[in-house]
């Protein structure tokens, strides 16, 4: 029995689907096809504030009589026709929903209104480009924000055909998912394009794009063991840009992928073209699109790369190129199943990364980037099983999250090494071959892959997709030494001890004193199983060590080659050892740099002893990738987990070592890619100097602290007429060469320079004025508003706090997506001191901004503002529930029960990492 909907306000007005409600409209509904039109003749019009949109659906009710509603978040609509009846917009339309009542058996509805253009990133958004003037569109719908542009029946399972129709300036680019078939005059200028129907496809992965983007065109030549034809390639970014697209670079990489997922699956590429485009304030870092991927502009480098964001954009294009089969071809139903097509993405990007391009460490940026951002989030009080329960569309939003990604990507590399790589891929093929153009949930994945592998999968889904928490590892070592692993799943308290198919290593210095590999043993830990022997001379055995004495040196490394995900707890003298020596293969010191942070971040490990191993061994991180991750966690334990009393002491020694880093005299050569990332880091670690109680008063020019910090900021900035210094200022024009020689100094160098300065107080608003005039640019802009909200003066403060709180500047425009969270940055950039008075009034906004502002720039509001920079309470670390900011934030938590889960979630986690800094801070360690 079908649930008819009501007409009452409440339920045309509620933005957030159910699931409930989308088994009951997916139980009714079959879709056909859509035929959507898009005007957008004003989108020239700054004072335009929506466009007209057109849609004509068909589609089948299994019940008819009864009722459903289409989705529509909209500024107006004019007319609702279904089967030929004018429904009266007022009684069926609300704000985000249209009642479609007494259906038949085929229908046929076309809705007529407005849609708003978008500064938040969510649904199509307009975009003025500060450099030249010019206008440009695209648009960004997941999950559920094709509905701000069209009508929709939006959730993944209701698939349908889309014939998209776009009206445009006549010289702008117009392009959709599908090739132009038809160019039409609309007068005025304008033309429409007609675009050729797509395949069956959700509603949240269409997309429009629309502007005077330039444009490249190339070709890759297909796959004849797939029987996969030529596929036109095209990249799109704004004109502005265009001098700094490496266009062949990224043909290049998009060739390679081709070639190797097709090698993988033998299914061929389903989506005709393949364009990609890079926009600019794009909230994500890609999104899968079939035909034309959309990308943040951020990876058209106009500063230096270094090799890990040239790695980092190929693993971005492979992981949207694995979703054109893992999600576009085969999607989830709902969204408890995201993981289906995220963590799929995640592991099979970086594959392809690994085996197809020059990057053949991707597995080491994996391992010591992406499972970091599991790790926390999957120790979050919020946290959740990879497949999870999602309720609601506010869930789904929240749920793009380090679980649903990399652990989800994580644990499918354990379930690869459990079940084989063969195994595996054959059950991809063959889960594409049943479900293709439909949707699957996660016992249709397994169930091709118990067939496939032969192995019994009924108890490791239970274990590894279906519980949260992160299980921990270490050896007990002994006459027979045990592989041991605990785990709880914190959100039912029970123990959980996962299945695990490892390898553990031991490691001894060479001559030079770096920790090589002696052994290594493979391990099958059961599910249930509290740990597993280790073989006899294996890798943590006494005999495997090369004749080692007691009390030598050595690292016994548990999850070598980070085939598991897992914590893993080092044995006092390998964290002896890799405290004092670096480890030379890439993945096995990433794996044990992991382990070095989360013991931080558990107060096991001083955050002192941390900056010291970092400046004195990152020098030998060869990865620069991982190189940038230790020096960032390093200002990061400084900053948050390190006592008040010391941090002091530690900027010096870190400042220092950043300091030699950039000089090129030590193992960091000058000009290196290392070299910019320690001035990156050094720039966010010089903000720190300005904190009230750690370098005195920053306007005191004699302060050495202060005074060695400004050198090297300005020696970068010497000889830029953007960033002239005021006058009778004693640094010498040629500083940079002294202090960092071959750095090459370009707009990013110059701005973390400013925003340092600002933050310091040695730039004044003028200064960074005549900055930005020098290079206006949309990166620029940005820089600048972060840097003009740092400069320490409670004016300054109060005038950045109101222009969060209220979505606008000082003069009434509204803040887009990324200057919000700008000024949001600048805000909390340095000196507490400056932000602490804000903090009583930060809780009464919470409910008033989500409930005013998209889901998007809510969260950019609330997470920007949060109170995070505090120092611990006398006691130790049980006396820091009494925190007035945790007591705060708990008693807001407690006095809104009803809240939206994802406001509440947004507030929970940061409360725990609050907390966590605390208690570590705390504990004097």
């Amino acid at each position: 029995m079908v649930t008819t909907p009501t007409a009452e306000p409440a339920f045309l007005d509620r933005t957030n689907l159910t699931r409930e409600e989308a088994r009951e409209r997916s139980a009714l509904v079959t879709v056909h096809d859509y035929d959507v039109h898009v005007d957008l003749g004003t989108a020239l019009d700054a004072q335009a504030t929506g466009f007209r949109t057109r849609t004509s659906l068909t589609f089948s009710c299994a019940d008819p009589g009864s009722s459903t509603f289409l989705d529509f978040i909209h500024d107006g609509v004019e007319s609702v026709v279904l089967n030929g009846r004018c429904l009266d917009t007022a009684q069926v339309c609300g704000g985000s929903r249209i009642l479609l009542p007494d259906l038949a058996g085929s229908n046929e509805v076309t809705v007529v209104g407005t849609a708003l253009y978008s500064t938040s990133g969510e649904g199509l958004h307009r975009f003025v480009d500060p450099s030249d003037g010019r206008t440009y569109l695209y648009t960004q719908y997941e999950p559920a924000d094709a509905r701000r542009v069209f009508a929709t029946f939006e959730q993944p399972d209701l698939k349908g055909r889309f014939t998209f129709h776009l009206t445009g300036p006549a010289d702008w680019v117009l392009a959709s998912n599908q090739p132009e078939a038809a160019r039409r005059d609309a007068g005025e200028g304008l033309v429409t394009v007609d675009f050729s129907p797509t395949p069956p496809m959700s509603t949240y992965i269409t997309t429009l794009l629309a502007g005077p983007y330039a444009v490249w065109e190339d070709r890759w030549d297909g796959h004849p063991g797939s029987g996969a034809p030529v596929v036109p390639l095209s990249l799109y970014c704004r004109r502005s840009m265009a001098g700094a697209m490496d266009a062949e670079r990224v043909f290049d990489t998009t060739r390679a992928g081709l070639d190797h997922f097709h090698d993988l699956f033998r299914v061929p590429y389903p989506w005709g073209r393949y364009g990609q485009a890079f926009v600019p304030e794009y909230n994500l870092g890609a999104m899968e699109n079939p035909g034309l991927v959309t990308l943040t502009e951020d990876y058209v480098f106009s500063s230096r790369a270094t090799r890990a964001q040239y790695e980092g954009r190929a693993t971005t294009i492979m992981h949207e190129m694995a979703h054109m089969w893992f999600g576009d071809l085969v999607t989830m139903r709902w969204w408890d199943d995201l993981w289906l097509k995220e963590s799929f993405a995640d592991y099979m990007g970086t594959l392809a990364v690994a085996e197809a391009t020059e990057f053949t460490d991707a597995w080491t940026t994996f391992a010591h980037r992406r499972k970091g951002w599991a790790y926390v989030q999957d120790q979050y009080p919020t946290t959740h099983p990879i497949v999870a329960d999602i309720a609601d569309l506010e869930a789904a939003r929240q749920n793009f999250d380090g679980i649903t990604y990399a652990k989800g990507a994580s644990v499918l590399k354990q379930l690869v090494a459990f079940v084989g790589r063969e195994a595996f891929m054959a059950a991809s093929r063959e889960y594409f071959a049943r479900h293709a153009w439909g949707n699957a949930a996660l016992q249709d994945f397994l169930a091709v892959l118990e067939e496939v592998s032969g192995r019994d999968l009924a108890d490791w889904p239970v274990q590894w997709l279906q519980t949260a928490g992160v299980p921990e590892l270490w050896v007990r070592d002994g006459e027979t030494p045990v592989l041991c692993q605990r785990g709880t799943d914190p959100a039912t308290g029970r123990q959980v001890l996962r299945p695990h198919v490892l390898r553990v290593g031991r490691y001894a210095p060479d001559d030079g004193g770096r920790l090589v590999r002696t052994a290594v043993t493979d391990v099958e830990v059961a599910s249930g199983a509290t740990g597993a022997h280790i073989a006899a001379g294996g890798a943590a055995g006494h005999e495997a060590a090369g004749g080692e004495g007691a009390g030598a040196v050595r690292l016994v490394l548990p999850n070598d080659e980070d085939l598991t995900y897992a914590k893993i707890r080092l044995d006092p003298a390998s964290v002896a050892a890799v405290l004092e020596h670096p480890v030379t293969d890439s993945l096995a010191a990433a794996t044990v740099w992991a382990a070095l942070w989360n013991m931080t971040r558990d107060g096991l490990l001083p955050a002192a002893d941390f900056v010291g191993a970092c400046c004195r061994l990152s020098g030998h991180l060869e990865d620069v990738g991982l190189y940038s991750q230790v020096l960032g966690q390093a200002e990061t334990a400084i900053r948050r987990y390190a006592p008040a009393g010391v941090r002091t002491g530690l900027r010096v020694r870190f400042g220092a070592a950043l300091r030699e880093a950039l000089s090129g005299s030590g193992s960091v050569v000058a000009g290196s890619d290392r070299q910019r990332a320690a001035m990156r880091v050094f720039a966010l670690l010089a903000r720190g100097a300005a904190d009230a109680g750690d370098a005195g008063d920053a306007e005191d020019a004699d302060h050495d602290a202060v005074r060695g910090v400004v050198t090297v900021l300005e020696s970068v900035l010497a000889g830029w007429p953007g960033g002239a210094r005021p006058a009778g200022d004693g640094t010498a024009e040629g500083g940079r060469a002294a202090v960092a020689p071959g750095l090459e100094v370009d707009a990013e160098m110059r701005w973390a320079a400013l925003q340092a300065l600002a933050a310091l107080g040695r730039a004044d608003q003028d200064r960074l004025d005549r900055a930005l005039a020098a290079e206006v640019t949309a990166q620029t802009a940005v820089w600048h508003r972060t840097a003009s909200a740092a400069v320490p003066e409670a004016r300054v403060r109060e005038q950045a706090w109101t222009a969060v709180i209220t979505g606008r500047t000082a003069d009434g425009r509204v803040l887009s997506n990324d200057h919000l969270s700008a000024v949001a940055a600048g805000f909390t950039a340095s000196r507490p001191d400056l932000a602490a008075p804000f903090t009583p009034r930060y809780w009464p906004e919470l409910t008033g901004i989500w409930a005013g502002r998209s889901n998007g720039l809510a969260s950019r509001t609330i997470g920007g503002l949060f109170p995070a920079a505090q120092d611990a309470l006398p006691g130790g670390p049980d006396a820091q529930d009494a925190h007035p900011v945790v007591a705060a934030a708990r008693a807001w938590l407690a006095e809104h029960p009803e809240a939206p889960r994802a406001l509440l979630r947004i507030v929970v986690e940061r409360t725990d990492d609050l907390v966590r800094s605390l208690r570590v801070q705390a504990a004097g360690r």
